[in-house]
């Protein structure tokens, strides 16, 4: 009797040892995971923080439209928005939601995805150009330093982001600002590059300048 007396509670202090070893091992693996998806999240907001530093974001146009139904009216939005480092490097997006703030991302998230060079020395840009798309047509001609940006909304929202100080433009043609957007980027794309000139012909940048 002593003998299976004893043989139980060495089977009883076993499994206790065993189930503490477990949940011990339980809340060791929820604490690391917690730590693992608070420092992904960290990461995360710190990678967003610094791209919004990056990035200065422009609202060119917010329009809203009306979809009547049975119900009443349905509201949408839509957005077009500039985003620069003011370093040269430009681009616009276009978002439709129906929040305000959603059509805002969407279209912020284009524009960073859709960004271009645009060739600036000394606050302005290195030649005169027109920019065409469908009916509007846009002006960008250089400027003396001091002369700032003469220019409207949208094409001011365009060069504030690209970085030029000094730039005067003229929108020839129609204009509704997403057409407007399109052709002064149009313009900013057949911009030429100094440098990438006189790379092309095997010349530094004062031989081609004289």
């Amino acid at each position: 009797m002593e003998q299976q007396v004893t043989e139980k509670k060495d089977a009883r202090d076993v499994k206790a040892g065993a189930e503490t070893r477990d949940n011990g091992g339980r809340e060791g693996r929820g604490d690391n995971r917690g730590e693992r998806r608070g420092g992904r999240g960290r990461d995360r907001d710190s990678r967003r923080s610094e791209e919004e530093k990056e990035f200065v974001e422009k609202l060119v146009t917010l329009n809203r439209t009306a979809k009547v139904v049975k119900g009443g009216r349905r509201y949408s939005f839509s957005a077009l928005t500039v985003v620069g480092d003011k370093k040269g490097r430009v681009g616009f997006g276009f978002g439709k939601a129906n929040d305000v703030t959603e059509a805002i991302k969407k279209s912020i998230d284009r524009a960073k995805r859709n960004l271009i060079v645009m060739p600036v020395k000394n606050g302005t840009i290195p030649h005169e150009m027109i920019g065409n798309y469908k009916s509007s047509s846009v002006l960008l001609r250089p400027a003396c330093p001091g002369t700032g940006i003469i220019a409207g909304g949208a094409v001011r929202a365009i060069m504030d982001a690209a970085g030029a100080t000094d730039i005067i433009s003229k929108s020839l043609g129609a204009s509704a600002s997403v057409n407007v957007v399109r052709a002064t980027f149009d313009a900013i794309q057949h911009l030429m590059n100094a440098k990438t000139i006189a790379s092309g012909r095997g010349k530094t940048l004062d031989e081609l300048w004289g």
